[in-house]
């Protein structure tokens, strides 16, 4: 048997393990997913027992993205663009760290929206480790133009200048991306705005949007945000934050055990764990 896990604080809510232990039951292996709990000062002891209990792999998640990169043998070049790593793999003594958000988004994209081809103008709320995950993957294989939008312009104008590297981009304030927001192929909300209710505030209002816009939000509590809502009453194509976990986690399992789950399954099955009537088809 084989042991895997997810470390971060807090990490009670992550549907990892369900995810992950369904794919072992569907492939008839005796692995085991476990959450663990990791304060920020416990990362030198958690890297260390990743060694010492023989752990296979771990995912990582918020706080630890960065700060578990010291501990590592190597990172790849995708974890090395991104400064950051979500997975983790124990193989001959040592630890290689990877990264599949980028990956992970783009490839619930092409999932859920076939004619991704086309979304060549990109606009991401936020400037924070999601945001540059998710742009410089967008910049770097698909899009020609990929700008942000912050409440502190200044993040999002350092974020830009990383983005240039692979296409055009510059930072912008909130109020210009809502009045821009016409220009723009995609829309992607990459801040926790609108996590676990439907009554906060918006990341941006969507007064000037076309129905040709997609709109996504990466948050996946509730499946379908305010935000959502709004967009779809605009006539746009909508795009959950499920998806996204989904497949980098099934990216992480490739890297651990050397193939692709089907993740239409799993997807269902979280669906059904939220708790929400919003299906995305």
């Amino acid at each position: 048997m084989k042991i895997f896990g997810v470390m971060g604080d807090p990490i009670s809510h992550s549907l990892s393990p369900i995810m992950h232990n369904t794919w072992f039951r569907k492939y008839e292996m005796d692995h085991h997913y476990h959450a663990f709990q990791v304060s920020t000062n416990g990362v030198h002891d958690a890297m260390k027992g990743i060694k010492a209990l023989s752990i296979s792999g771990m995912n990582v998640t918020i706080p630890h993205k960065v700060s578990v990169i010291p501990y590592l043998d190597h990172i790849d070049d995708e974890a090395a663009m991104l400064g950051a790593v979500n997975t983790i793999i124990h193989r001959d003594g040592k630890l290689y760290g990877e990264n599949t958000d980028g990956l992970g988004f783009l490839a619930s994209l092409k999932t859920k929206y076939p004619n991704y081809e086309r979304l060549r103008r990109v606009l991401i709320i936020g400037a924070g480790g999601a945001s540059r995950a998710v742009g410089l993957t967008l910049s770097k294989h698909l899009s020609d133009v990929v700008d942000y939008a912050n409440r502190t312009v200044e993040k999002a104008q350092s974020l830009a200048v990383e983005t240039r590297q692979y296409g055009n981009s510059k930072g912008i304030s909130i109020l210009e991306a809502e009045t821009q927001i016409h220009n723009y192929d995609m829309v992607i909300n990459c801040t926790p705005m609108g996590m676990d209710s439907v009554n906060e505030r918006l990341p941006i209002q969507l007064d000037g949007v076309t129905p040709d816009t997609v709109i996504v939000d990466i948050v996946y509590r509730p499946l379908k945000t305010s935000w959502l809502q709004h967009a779809e009453h605009q006539g746009c194509t909508i795009i959950g934050g499920l998806p996204m976990l989904i497949h980098q986690g099934a990216l992480a399992f490739q890297d651990w055990l050397g193939f692709m789950p089907e993740v239409a399954r799993v997807e269902r099955l979280l669906q059904s764990q939220l708790g929400d009537s919003y299906v995305d088809e």
